[in-house]
């Protein structure tokens, strides 16, 4: 098979503890997953059924990146979050079954910008602008089952130029992780090398050039970033 250009890389992640990789296929996200997040962003914190977005997967930024300042806004956010890394596919996969499906676990944040997010939710357009751009999804190594196990409950946390923003608990989720799992199973057809963003607790707040950023869950790496001038 011959190409018009070569192909590009398939986007991977580190695995914590060996010199392995995991390949990315597709990144999704849960929105609106933390009740005190809910209530900042102006939403009910009820337990509706989850909704979900994307990133591309190649917006996926390693642990300790120079993330630069993205184009056409003027207010970048961060949000912590614990990310599960899918290594067995399926379709309608149970809530009792989907932690089967987990690879493991890491620390991301789902950078956002803020301004075009809330410009599109309020004409009721798509997030993609302000969810889906380059470099707006830094994350640590995946942490997989077999080593540490699943993770239910836990500290997660942010903290911007060594002040403390986000805090919450992985416990304190609307929808769990095997909700999650099967609820969007239901939508798309899982497979090996997914990623699923699970919401962030509420402190979501901007970023500048020149911040430094660290994040963690219990029990997983921390995530560390800086922001970095927008690129020419």
């Amino acid at each position: 098979m011959t190409y018009a250009f070569p192909p590009p890389r398939t986007p991977t992640a580190e695995i914590h503890g060996t010199e392995q990789r995991f390949p990315v296929r597709r990144i999704y996200c849960v929105g609106r997953n933390y009740p005190a997040h809910a209530r900042e962003m102006g939403s009910n914190p009820e337990r509706e059924a989850p909704f979900f977005f994307s990133k591309p997967a190649d917006a996926l930024m390693p642990n300790g990146a120079a993330v630069p300042y993205p184009s056409a806004t003027a207010n970048l956010h961060h949000e912590i979050e614990l990310v599960v890394a899918i290594g067995r596919g399926g379709r309608n996969i149970a809530v009792a079954a989907a932690p089967d499906h987990i690879f493991g676990y890491a620390v991301g944040n789902d950078l956002t910008r803020r301004d075009l997010q809330t410009a599109a939710r309020e004409s009721r357009h798509p997030w993609d602008v302000g969810k889906g751009f380059d470099h707006s999804a830094p994350m640590s190594a995946i942490h997989p089952v077999a080593g540490r196990g699943h993770v239910e409950r836990g500290r997660i946390w942010l903290s911007v130029n060594g002040d403390l923003r986000q805090e919450g608990d992985v416990a304190d989720m609307i929808w769990r992780v095997p909700e999650i799992v099967a609820t969007l199973s239901t939508f798309f057809e899982l497979q090996p090398g997914d990623l699923i963003f699970t919401g962030t607790p509420a402190g979501v707040g901007p970023l500048q050039p020149g911040d430094r950023i660290e994040g963690g869950v219990d029990g997983l790496d921390q995530l560390h970033m800086t922001i970095a001038p927008l690129k020419d």
